[in-house]
C-alpha cells in the first residue's frame, strides 16, 4: 500500500464560489468542530475555492498550525493563499504579510524538538532490534509511525505502521495497527486501500472477541513485556494514539521497555466503538470511489456519534456524516428505502440534528417538493463543494438527485406538460426537455417527448400481449429442448454416440471380466 502524497501536495484548479445572500457560509461555525490536521486541510480548500473569505481562512489556518508540530503546514497554507492572489478572483486581496505574521522562532523550536524526538525514537528502535525484544520493537515502530504522522511524513508513518505488523503477537496488536493505518488513509483520502485494512481489522476484532475470556484470565500472570502491550494498544485505539498524533504536545507515548500497567479489562462498548469506526471508514471509502448506494447503506447503519470516539473532530464531524449519508441516499436509494432507513432511523437522526437544513432537505424530498430540494442544494453548495471528501462528487451527486426528482415527479402521470414540470422543478422548459431526453435515452423513463406540443407522454405497455409473447417464447424454447433430447435418444439407440476413450476401455475390460467369469464357470 502506498499513500498518495501528491494528492495532498498538489492544489488542482477547483471551481470558485462567491458567498452572497443566496449562498451563505459561516466559516467560524463550520470549522469549530474540527481539530488537528483536518482543520488545515479544510481551510486550505476554502482559501482556494472561496477567495472572498480567503484572508480570514488564512488567519484561522495559521492560528491552528501553531497548535500542531508540522512546520511544513505553514508553507502549504501560505502557498495556497498566494496561488489565489495570482488569479482573477484574487485581485484586490491583501498580501500575506498584511494578514498574518509568521513566527519563525516557533518554526525553529518545533523543528529542533522534532529532530531530537526522531533521534530518540530511532535509537530506541535500534536498541530493541539489537536486543531482539519483539514487543518493544512493535511499540517502537508504532511510536515512530505516530511521530512521522504528526510531522507530516506520511510515507514513513505508513512504513513503520505496516512494519509493526511483523512483530504483532496478539489480535489486539493487529487491530491497533489496522486502526492506525485506517486513520492515516482517511487523512490522506486514500480510499482504495481502506477496504483491505477494514477486513483485516474485522478478522482481528472477531478473534479478539472469541478469545476475550481467555486473554482476561491470562492477563494477571503475564510477563512484564506482555503487560505493556495492552496499554499501547488501548492508546492506539481508544482516546488517541499518542500525544504526538493529537498534535497538542511533543511527548511521545511510552515505548518498548517503557513503564505503565496493563489495562485490566476492555470496556463493554469497545467492540461497538471499533465496529462503528470500521463501518464509517468503509462508507467513506465507497463514497470516495463513487459507490454511492453502498456508501449510503453503511452511513445509515452507523452507531451513535459517541461510538466514533476520538475520531469526532479529528477526522470527521457528526454534521459531515449527516450530509454524506443523506446525499448518497437521495441519489441512489428508492424512496421506500429512504423512508425506512433514513427517515425512520432514530440513530441517524442524532447526526441530522447537527445540520437542521438536512432535515428540511429530507422532508421536502419525501413530500415531493422537488423545487425546495434543489433550492436547498444550491443554497448550501459552498458547504458541500468545499468539503475535502465530498467536493469531488458533488457534480455527480447533484445530477443524480436532479434525475431522481424528475423521475419521481413524472411517475404518477401518463402525460404532463413540460411547462408544468419546469415550474415544479424551478427549471427552464429547455432544461427540462434536455434532461428528459437524456433519461429516455438511458432507459430511466419509459416515455416519449412531443417536441412541438412540449408534452411528455408515457408509453403504454400492453400487459396481455407481453404475457402471451412471454408464453410463446417459453413454448418455443421447450420445443427446441425436447427435439434435442429426442435426437440424442435416437443416436444412443443407434449406437452413434462418440464415447470417451477411457470409458470405452473400461467397458471393454468389464466385458472381458464377465466373459472370463462365464468361461470358468
Amino acid at each position: 500500500m502506498e499513500v498518495d502524497v501528491e494528492q495532498q501536495q498538489q492544489h488542482r484548479r477547483r471551481p470558485v464560489f462567491t458567498i452572497d445572500d443566496d449562498h451563505s457560509f459561516d466559516l467560524d461555525a463550520y470549522i469549530a468542530p474540527y481539530t488537528g490536521r483536518t482543520v488545515i486541510d479544510r481551510l486550505i480548500a476554502i482559501i482556494i475555492q472561496c477567495p472572498s473569505i480567503a484572508p480570514h481562512a488564512l488567519s484561522l489556518a495559521i492560528q491552528r498550525v501553531y497548535r500542531l508540530r508540522d512546520p511544513s503546514l505553514l508553507n502549504a497554507v501560505i502557498n495556497a493563499y498566494e496561488s489565489v492572489l495570482g488569479t482573477q478572483e484574487g485581485k484586490g486581496l491583501p498580501p500575506v504579510a498584511d494578514v498574518v505574521s509568521v513566527d519563525m522562532e516557533w518554526v525553529e523550536d518545533v523543528t529542533k524538538r522534532n529532530v531530537a524526538e526522531r533521534t530518540k525514537l530511532e535509537v530506541e528502535l535500534k536498541t530493541y532490534t539489537n536486543n531482539m525484544i519483539k514487543e518493544s520493537i512493535r511499540m517502537a515502530h508504532r511510536d515512530l509511525g505516530d511521530f512521522f504522522r504528526s510531522t507530516g511524513e506520511f510515507g514513513l508513518a505508513l512504513k513503520h505502521y505496516t512494519k509493526s505488523r511483523e512483530f504483532c503477537s496478539t489480535s489486539q496488536h493487529v487491530l491497533d495497527m489496522c486502526m492506525s493505518v485506517l486513520e492515516l488513509a482517511v487523512e490522506q483520502r486514500n480510499y482504495t486501500h481502506i477496504p483491505s485494512y477494514v477486513y483485516k481489522a474485522e478478522g482481528a476484532l472477531e478473534s479478539l472477541t472469541i478469545g476475550g475470556a481467555v486473554s482476561s484470565a491470562a492477563a494477571p500472570s503475564s510477563s512484564g513485556a506482555s503487560q505493556v502491550a495492552p496499554q499501547g494498544s488501548t492508546m492506539a485505539m481508544g482516546t488517541g494514539f499518542s500525544s504526538a498524533v493529537g498534535g497538542g504536545g511533543f511527548g511521545p507515548s511510552s515505548s518498548g521497555g517503557g513503564s505503565g500497567q496493563a489495562s485490566q479489562s476492555r470496556k463493554p462498548t469497545d467492540r461497538d466503538q471499533i465496529q462503528t469506526k470500521l463501518e464509517f471508514v468503509l462508507a467513506l471509502s465507497h463514497l470516495g470511489t463513487g459507490a454511492y448506494e453502498k456508501a449510503a447503506t453503511y452511513f445509515l447503519k452507523l452507531g451513535p456519534p459517541e461510538q466514533l470516539g476520538d475520531w469526532i473532530g479529528k477526522l470527521v464531524a457528526p454534521s459531515d456524516i449527516a450530509i454524506y449519508g443523506t446525499l448518497c441516499a437521495l441519489s441512489s436509494l428508492r424512496r421506500s428505502h429512504v423512508k425506512s432507513e433514513l427517515v425512520d432511523n432514530p440513530t441517524f437522526a442524532m447526526y441530522i440534528e447537527q445540520e437542521p437544513y438536512v432535515r428540511e432537505l429530507v422532508q421536502a424530498y419525501m413530500a415531493s417538493n422537488f423545487k425546495t430540494v434543489l433550492d436547498i442544494l444550491s443554497r448550501y453548495s459552498i458547504r458541500h463543494n468545499t468539503d475535502i471528501h465530498l467536493s469531488a462528487h458533488m457534480p455527480e451527486l447533484t445530477k443524480l438527485i436532479r434525475h431522481v426528482s424528475l423521475m419521481l415527479y413524472f411517475e404518477p402521470f401518463e402525460t404532463v406538460r413540460l411547462e408544468r414540470m419546469a415550474e415544479a422543478l424551478g427549471w427552464s422548459v429547455e432544461e427540462v426537455e434536455r434532461e428528459v431526453v437524456g433519461l429516455i435515452q438511458n432507459g430511466k423513463i419509459n416515455a416519449r417527448v412531443d417536441s412541438r406540443g412540449k408534452i411528455l407522454v408515457a408509453k403504454k405497455t400492453d400487459h396481455r400481449a407481453e404475457l402471451f409473447g412471454h408464453a410463446m417464447k417459453m413454448a418455443s424454447e421447450m420445443e427446441k429442448t425436447n427435439r434435442k433430447l429426442l435426437l440424442r435418444m435416437r443416436l444412443q439407440q443407434a449406437d452413434l454416440v462418440v464415447k470417451d476413450p477411457k470409458m470405452a476401455r473400461r467397458e471393454q475390460e468389464r466385458g472381458l471380466e464377465i466373459a472370463l467369469g462365464d468361461s470358468l464357470v
